[in-house]
């Protein structure tokens, strides 16, 4: 009960101050003040959910099988757990972990990204005005050059029972195998590379808007993020068209505390040569561009957001991640063939089809191979929704009732001489 009061202060406190908290994140990461402040509200709501939830930690009684016994079942706290998160959600990907974490019990050390402190210490802050005790919720930031080190001494130090970590796949493979030493709980939520499948029966203005807000949400910059359009033969021009109009109509490029931006900066220079970098490869392989293409006048970090057809799975920009405003489109003829496409990649966090015919959408739901996926639906994260991913994507679950079980473990009690 405690717990859950200490969160659910917290939760109002970061509501009370969320427009300094999301000027903090378009300050950070660039990323459009209105994201931002959705973000924090985001953010806030893994406070108010845990808060509710701490409360709600059962254990269990099994029937013994010898009359003399009692069989309980208890849930307690894993210890002290690493939280290591990316720049791209400096608030919310915290939150959603150490909400969990304390109400489960446990304490934490958070290290944010190195690109993205500030959020990580504001809400630092907050949970020392909300009476959070001193040493349960520990910011650690560090520079670029010192981040693997830091990552190791969390990942390999005993006195750490658990590590949730959000980023890219290839460092979330290094953890583990740190972890692997002391046979750590993990949580890992790792890159995606999510499909978005547009079928004949689709509503196609509404695939629209759904491939619009999926694709260059924090301009491309989201683990859920569109990375491959496969549009069914017999809408494809018709799709193709009018999502070319609704970029260059509703997508601003600019300063992100500029009302009508919709388009931030990326990241970094490095993030920018890989989105280059794809379509040249793509280009010189045959596709066309349809808007944008090139870097935005603004300055070196700005990218135009760009839309590609003619394209082919053996292009790049289809066989890996982009992390960029890059939508290429794939022609498929069959149902199979989407599927095929779909699940040819290694990584499988989101997927979203759009179809209005009922048996596809059983089918294809059943068949993607995605921890989570949208229906006629771009945009599915939800504070009351399992997030998590499958195959290389990540182990675990975050968010939702399952969320506070990753800080769990379980204890059987076995009561005899009764």
């Amino acid at each position: 009960q405690e717990r859950s009061a200490r969160l659910r202060r917290w939760y109002e406190l970061m509501m009370e101050n969320k427009e300094e908290l999301a000027r903090i994140i378009t300050a950070e990461n660039g990323k459009p003040l209105k994201e931002a402040q959705g973000e924090i509200v985001y953010s806030a709501s893994f406070l108010e959910w845990f808060a509710e939830e701490a409360r709600r930690i059962y254990g269990d009684v099994i029937p013994a099988s010898a009359k003399d016994r009692r069989v309980l079942v208890l849930k307690q706290p894993v210890g002290v757990a690493a939280i290591i998160t990316p720049w791209n959600f400096p608030s919310a990907m915290i939150t959603r972990k150490v909400g969990a974490a304390l109400a489960a019990g446990c304490t934490v050390v958070v290290k944010p990204a190195e690109d993205t402190p500030l959020s990580a210490l504001a809400l630092g802050e907050l949970a020392n005005q909300a009476g959070i005790p001193a040493g349960v919720y520990n910011v650690v930031p560090c520079s670029r050059q010192q981040t693997a080190a830091v990552g190791e001494v969390l990942c390999t130090d005993p006195l750490v029972s658990k590590i949730s970590f959000t980023g890219s796949t290839a460092t979330g493979k290094i953890l583990l195998k740190h972890a692997a030493g002391t046979v750590k709980r993990v949580s890992m939520e790792l890159g995606g590379h999510a499909p978005f499948i547009v079928f004949d029966s689709a509503n196609v203005d509404r695939a629209v808007a759904g491939a619009l807000a999926s694709k260059y949400r924090n301009s491309g910059q989201t683990c859920v993020c569109t990375n491959r359009f496969l549009v069914q033969k017999g809408i494809h021009d018709e799709f193709v068209e009018k999502f070319a109009k609704a970029i260059e109509k509703e997508l601003h490029v600019g300063n992100g505390f500029d009302a009508k931006t919709t388009q931030g900066p990326l990241i970094n220079e490095k993030a920018v040569e890989k989105v280059e970098k794809h379509i040249k490869d793509a280009v010189s392989q045959g596709a066309s561009v349809v808007t944008g293409g090139k870097r935005h006048s603004l300055g070196k970090n700005f990218f135009e957001p760009t839309l590609l057809s003619n394209v082919t799975t053996k292009m790049l920009c289809t066989q890996e991640e982009t992390f960029g405003p890059l939508a290429p489109v794939i022609k498929f003829e069959t149902e199979a063939e989407a599927v095929a496409i779909a699940n040819a990649a290694n990584v499988g966090l989101a997927g979203y089809f759009y179809s209005q015919d009922p048996a596809q959408i059983w089918r294809v739901a059943e068949q993607l191979e995605v921890g989570m996926v949208g229906v006629n639906e771009g945009i599915i994260s939800s504070v009351e929704c399992p997030f998590g991913g499958v195959k290389e994507s990540g182990l675990g679950r975050e968010g939702s009732k399952y969320g506070i079980d990753e800080y769990l473990e379980i204890k059987y009690v076995c009561f005899g001489g009764l």
